[in-house]
């Protein structure tokens, strides 16, 4: 017998959590963007609340340590039966994403959710 399925969406590590609040209390709130491009595309790009307009057809995919987390409707159609998690690399980010603290970026990981037909 196998667990309950999660439902696709998106979690963070304690390293990732542990970044967020730093951020957080350096600078304020920050929110998430990952985007369907094809250099960053595979990264998560952080931004400090405000600083990037989220289009009306982007996704909520959900909120990570306070922080939301949205996904370009292009990329949600490709991944909407996937579920994220929010993570820490080593490395400096790429483009103008925030840096998830000194010499280290947000990744993302991902898994696959079941899904399940109607009755």
């Amino acid at each position: 017998m196998t667990g309950p399925l999660e439902p696709p969406g998106v979690d963070a590590t304690s390293a990732a959590l542990a970044a967020i609040a730093q951020l957080v209390s350096e600078g304020g709130p920050i929110m998430f963007f990952q985007s369907g491009g094809c250099c960053d595309g595979s990264l998560p790009m952080c931004f400090r609340d405000g600083e990037f307009k989220v289009a009306d057809r982007d996704v909520l995919l959900g909120v990570v340590g306070g922080a939301p987390f949205y996904i370009d409707h292009r990329q949600y159609e490709v991944w909407k039966n996937t579920r994220l998690e929010l993570d820490v690399g080593a490395g400096e980010p790429e483009g103008f994403s925030l840096p998830a603290g000194r010499d280290h970026h947000f990744i993302v990981r991902s898994s696959v959710c079941e899904v399940r037909s109607p009755l």
